[in-house]
């Protein structure tokens, strides 16, 4: 049996798997999709989850697959310089999701079990039953990583407060056979509210359009050849024929959040717990951090050093940084709609944002940079994570009976760095109750 089941194979149920099986538990995810998906998805990886992939040795996979290095990023098509942000990585990475997932799903000891849908899931005191492909699975816990629409959250009920959508938009790869010279050649930030377009890998483009046709449609409508052929011609002028239509979508600026991210022995991460308007990738990175934050707490839970509270604080830390996207997208929302009211704001916006005391915290928070935890003094970067998924002491003597939690490395500079790379003591006193309040007490040495 193992220790721990996820239900999804996206980003962030293979991150979260990923965190899970560094730290030494069995693991088994579980995916609706008979074989890995070729869809693009999302586009951008934001400078801290560069700064995670790096830490953990997955960069290096991904890196081949990466399209451009964008030094900045955007809201609502308004450019915020990333070059002077505190990160070795101070660009966003333009690379199509499916490789990020395949980079993750490669370093798995445990391969992904496909075909494998999610219909009940029942809990009790000592674990979950998961119904999946027609099979029950039984798991110590359940990490609910299976998307925007959850069967696990509908199952279970849980309470996912917020907004409809209020405007439809369709994104699309596709092939043109025809577009004016030089137009969508390499990457580029989206400088239009109403839609953009981006040359991705083996001659596909990827196109994201909200007009007037979109707004008519049902959700439920295919999206059509045509349907692309006039919106690219509304938003980039004469000059495109569509070719194939290889994936597209309808989605809305729907704005929604899990109002607790635990519910027993069920813990829910990336778009299974959040959802908003995907502009600047932005679920997927922080369906990335869900992961790194959820899987070493996790971890120590299941192996039974976890101090108290600390697999709750995984809701305390992620939920109000999760919040605050949405705030973001909404705001990013209303700055798009074509309106001579929204054009206005969207100029004072511009303007103050050009101000670069309001840029560089802008920038701080699109890009990931500027998250914290109460009670942290900063995230450390370019310290590998311990292989095993033990914490890191860097410049200190490690008191006696932490050893199997906390790794050691010389350093002039002392920090003790959880495994998801925050720093909860830099020096001085306080070093044994920083242990102690994020590791557990310590062990006692049998004589």
């Amino acid at each position: 049996m193992p220790d721990v089941l996820v239900a999804g194979a996206g980003p962030t149920g293979l991150l979260a798997a990923f965190e899970l099986e560094r730290a030494g538990l069995d693991v088994l995810v579980l995916d609706r999709d008979a074989r890995p998906t070729t869809q693009s998805k999302a586009l951008g990886l934001q400078p801290r989850s560069v700064e995670v992939l790096a830490d953990r040795g997955l960069l290096v996979a991904i890196e081949p697959y990466t399209e451009a290095r964008l030094p900045g990023g955007h809201f609502s098509g308004i450019h915020i310089d990333y070059t002077d942000l505190p990160t070795p990585f101070p660009h966003q990475l333009g690379v199509e999701q499916v490789h990020v997932a395949a980079a993750i799903e490669a370093r798995l000891r445990t391969p992904v079990l496909r075909d494998a849908a999610v219909t009940a899931v029942a809990q009790d005191d000592d674990g979950v039953t998961v119904t999946a492909g027609g099979r029950e699975r039984r798991a110590g816990w359940l990490v609910a990583a299976d998307g925007g629409h959850s069967t696990v959250r509908t199952l279970l009920g849980a309470a996912f407060p917020g907004r409809s959508a209020r405007i439809s938009l369709v994104v699309a790869d596709l092939t043109l056979t025809r577009k004016p010279a030089g137009f969508a050649d390499e990457w580029r930030l989206p400088t239009k509210s109403a839609g953009f377009l981006l040359p991705l890998s083996g001659g596909r483009h990827r196109v994201v359009v909200v007009g007037e046709e979109q707004q008519r449609l049902g959700r439920d409508e295919p999206v059509t050849a045509g349907e692309l052929q006039r919106a690219l011609t509304a938003l980039h002028g004469p000059g495109f024929e569509v070719g194939e239509v290889l994936w597209a979508s309808r989605f809305g600026d729907a704005s929604r959040q899990l109002e607790r991210y635990r519910h027993g022995r069920v813990l829910f991460a990336g778009d299974a717990a959040h959802i908003h308007l995907p502009v600047g990738g932005q679920g997927l990175n922080l369906g990335l951090q869900d992961a790194v934050n959820l899987g070493w707490k996790l971890a120590a839970h299941v192996r039974g050093h976890a101090p108290a509270g600390l697999l709750d604080s995984y809701h305390d830390e992620r939920h109000p940084v999760a919040a605050r996207v949405l705030v973001s997208t909404r705001a990013q929302a209303v700055l798009g709609v074509p309106d001579p009211d929204a054009a206005a704001v969207r100029e004072i916006v511009t303007g103050l944002i050009a101000v670069p005391e309001a840029r560089r915290a802008v920038a701080a928070e699109i890009s990931g940079i500027g998250v914290t935890y109460p009670g942290i003094s900063g995230r450390a970067t370019g310290i590998p994570v311990a292989e095993d998924g033990r914490a890191v002491l860097i410049g200190a003597e490690l008191p006696p009976g932490w050893a199997d939690r906390v790794e050691t490395r010389p350093g002039a500079e002392p920090r003790l760095v959880r495994p998801d790379g925050y720093v909860v003591w830099d020096g001085g006193p306080g070093l044994e109750d920083a242990l102690s309040t994020w590791f557990g007490e310590p062990a006692i040495a049998l004589v």
